[in-house]
Parts: structure tokens; sequence; C-alpha cells
């Protein structure tokens, strides 16, 4: 039992240490400085975690601050964000491993000297807000919808940034994001030929649009008002409704059934009962037929919705994206049964047909609807299927 703990002991020695490796061939130095903090906090004289540490802290800065020199040299604007948070990113480092310093390793105390990176924050702070709002009112220019989307982004962190310093920023944030917007209409439209309430226009469009809209797609599925100017009109186009003729089929079926009806005496040549040998009278059982005729009517009734959704694009030019063909069916289906005659005739099977009764026929609207529900799920897989022509 003993060599199993130890066993398991060095398994985990080994292991802890091949993972540190690894992040330290990664080049992963945040990740060996957190969990080296975490164990020096516990035992801060464990000399191969100071190491691993002051290591990885030494090679970590090194490489955000010779990072950070090479873009200030490069003297690129857009390179500010990145150099804010390389700075900020040197400061936290440092409030990590502050609760373990300093160090000592086999007799050297290690101490890294406190660095102030708060004027260097704010300046690449500073720099990095006015490069996002200048870009910013550059694309704004180009007045495409990509371009919004963009300049939206680089505003609100101009804004994150810089709080609200720059003049008509929260009204250019608004302004991008109206305009970067790419709103679709979703309408119905049936032929002149094909009259129908509007009700039934409402009912089509009102099914589960989830996962349709997104930070920058909008489906409206009615007109909010009179000045939203879509980019994009998705048209159901109803191209026929069909209502089958009633149908009505009746057939019969007579059923016979054998059932005993009394007895007879059984007479001799003399007109006398005959009696069997133990002397009882000698009986013969009659029978009769009882009959019924089982009268079997089947209805039918359906109706057909036949369509195709059409995706246009409006602007910059109309232009037809896709035609989706759509479709759906109801049918009204009823089977009943009424008996004449005996109805002790009849078998198990006819006599629960008896039980089904005759049901009036749905009248056309109500069979339009119910239609209707079963063509919504086929509406929003065309939209579902299509959205990635919608930009």
């Amino acid at each position: 039992m003993k060599k199993i703990l130890l066993f398991t002991f060095v398994a985990l020695i080994i292991s802890s240490c091949g993972s540190t490796t690894k992040k330290m061939q990664r080049g992963d130095y945040d990740g060996i400085i957190t969990k080296t903090v975490k164990k020096l906090i516990k035992n801060p004289n464990d000399a191969e975690n100071v190491e691993m540490l002051d290591k990885a802290y030494k090679l970590a800065n090194e490489r955000d601050l010779e990072r950070i020199k090479y873009l200030k040299t490069e003297n690129n604007p857009n390179n500010y964000d990145e150099i804010f948070r390389r700075y900020e990113t040197l400061k936290v480092r440092q409030a990590r491993v502050k609760p373990v310093l300093p160090l000592n390793l086999n007799g050297v105390t290690i101490n890294y000297p406190y660095v102030d990176y708060d004027s260097d924050l704010v300046a690449a702070k500073r720099k990095a807000a006015e490069y996002y709002y200048q870009n910013a009112q550059k694309l704004m220019t180009n007045t495409d919808k990509e371009s919004y989307r963009q300049a939206h982004h680089e505003l609100l962190l101009a804004q994150q940034y810089s709080g609200d310093s720059f003049p008509n920023l929260n009204e250019m944030i608004i302004e991008a994001r109206l305009k970067g917007i790419s709103r679709v209409i979703v309408e119905v439209q049936t032929s002149d030929r094909i009259l129908v309430a509007p009700e039934f226009r409402d009912e089509l469009l009102t099914f589960e649009s989830q996962g349709l809209n997104t930070d920058w797609i909008e489906y409206h599925f009615r007109h909010v008002n009179d000045e939203i100017e879509y980019d994009y009109a998705v048209i159901i186009n109803i191209l026929d409704i069909v209502i089958s003729p009633e149908e009505v089929k009746t057939t019969d079926q007579i059923f016979n059934k054998k059932v005993e009806d009394g007895f007879d005496y059984a007479l001799d040549a003399n007109g006398n009962v005959m009696r069997d040998t133990s002397g009882n009278d000698i009986k013969i059982i009659k029978y009769k037929t009882l009959t019924c005729t089982l009268i079997e009517t089947y209805q039918k009734k359906a109706a057909t919705i036949r369509g195709q959704t059409e995706i246009t694009e409006l602007k910059p030019m109309r232009k037809l994206l896709a035609k989706e063909p759509i479709g759906a069916e109801n049918v009204f289906e009823n089977i009943s049964a009424r008996a004449v005659g005996d109805e002790a005739a009849l078998d198990g099977p006819a006599r629960e047909k008896t039980k089904n009764e005759y049901t009036p026929f749905p009248p056309d609207l109500s069979m339009i609807f119910s239609t209707a529900e079963t063509l919504k799920p086929a509406i929003r897989n065309a939209l579902y299927k299509n959205r990635h022509l919608i930009r």
C-alpha cells in the first residue's frame, strides 16, 4: 500500500513538472506564473517553483517590452490598442507576483523593482481612442453597411478608452448602429384570383423567428412605420389555394349470425315425447339467423396551398437572390358507421365502428387556416436556409 501511495505521489510530481515544462515550451509564461504563484503562497521555499517563476516572469516581460518597442518604432496609430493591452498585461503580471516577493533561491534573494505603468497606459489609451475615433469618422464616409458596422465597433472602443470626451461620440455611435443594420421586410402576396382575408396573410407570418435576427440583421414581419428603408424583401408568394370537393363514399356489409331460439321436444311416431336412456325428455334446439347491415361512410376533404418565397436585395439596386418553393396540405378524413337491423349480429370490430359518428365537413376557411399552420414551418425553414444571403 505504501509503495502504491509513493508511486502515485511521484507520478503527480512528474505530471505537474511536465505540464509546466510544456507551458514554457509553448511560451505560456503567464500560465506558469499563475500556477507557480499559487504553489509558492503555500510553500515559499519550493526552489523549483521559485526558479520557474523567475524565469517565466523575466521572459514574459522581455517579450512584451520588445513588442511594445517594435510597435512604437513602427509608428502606426492602429498599434496603440495593442500597446495599451501590453502595458496592461505588464501591470497585471506585476501585481500577480507581488504576494510572493521577495523570492529566495538557494540563499539568494530575488526581487523585482516596481514599475509605474500608469502614465504609459494613459498615453496609449488616449492615442488608441484618438485613432479609433478618427478612423471611425473616415469609415462612415464610405456609406456602406460593413463600414458603418466597423465604425460602430471602433467608436465603442473610443468610448471605452476615453469615456465621452470626443464631440458627438454618442450620436455617432447611434448613427453607425442605425445605418449598419440590414432590415428585411417579410410580406405575403397573393394573385388577384386568390381571395383571402387579410387575417390569413397575418397568420402566415406568426411563426418562430428565432435564429433569423442577428446583431446587424433585423427581420420585420409588418411595416413599423413609413420612414424605415428596407434593404431586403422576402415575399411569400401564394400561387394556389385549392379546396377539393367534399368526398363521401358509402359501403354496405351484411352480417348474419345464427343463435339459439328455444327448443322442441322430440316425438315418436305416435306423437309421444321421446326420452333418453336416463328417462329425460329429448329436446331439439331451435336456431334463428340474426341479420344486420353495417353502413360505413368515408368522408374526405383536402386543402392545398402552394407558393414560393422570393428573396430580393433592394439596395443598391433591385436584385432577385433566391426562390424557394413551399407548400402544405391539410386533409380532413372521417370514417363513421351505423347499424340497420339487429346489432347482435355484428362481430367485435364491426360493433366498434358504430362508435364513430358522422362529422360535418369543416368550412373552406377553416381548412385554409389549418393548412396555414402546416405551411408556417415551411416558410420559416426557407428563410433560415437562405439567411446567408442577407448581409
